[in-house]
């Protein structure tokens, strides 16, 4: 019974616009939206992806999974230039690894550098420990 939901939404939208609440392009998206009712397919959550939204929703997805392979990218990402990324990403990585390596999301880049390289150490520590390459890495 679509048809009849919708009709009910506009005829809501139209009751609304007659009071004077809201202004008449506003009924109007409300209308549409009732009618349309599509949305764009969501991208695969990886976290090498360039979009900031995606790529935060893969920092948690993998961190509920307790994915191991998206370190190294996590450790990339924090000498992004977005600081809502790097957050998220020491964010994983502590609740990954347990550790944070003094790592400040928002410190300038000269003094979040000693922490990232010391990141980096303990990504190569690991992958020469278990003698493998992480994914992503040539």
């Amino acid at each position: 019974m679509q048809w009849k939901r919708r009709s009910v939404e506009a005829a809501a939208a139209r009751r609304v616009a007659a009071r004077g609440w809201v202004a008449p392009a506003v009924v109007a998206a409300l209308a549409g939206w009732a009618v349309s009712g599509c949305t764009a397919p969501r991208p695969p959550l990886v976290v090498s992806d360039p979009d900031p939204s995606v790529k935060i929703q893969a920092y948690k997805k993998a961190v509920r999974k307790k994915d191991k392979a998206a370190v190294r990218q996590l450790v990339t990402d924090l000498d992004n230039d977005d600081p809502a990324v790097r957050l998220y990403a020491i964010d994983a990585l502590r609740r990954l690894t347990g550790e944070t390596f003094g790592y400040r999301y928002y410190d300038g880049e000269e003094r979040r550098r000693p922490a990232v390289l010391k990141w980096r150490q303990w990504v190569d520590a690991g992958e020469k420990a278990a003698g493998e390459k992480s994914p992503g890495r040539s």
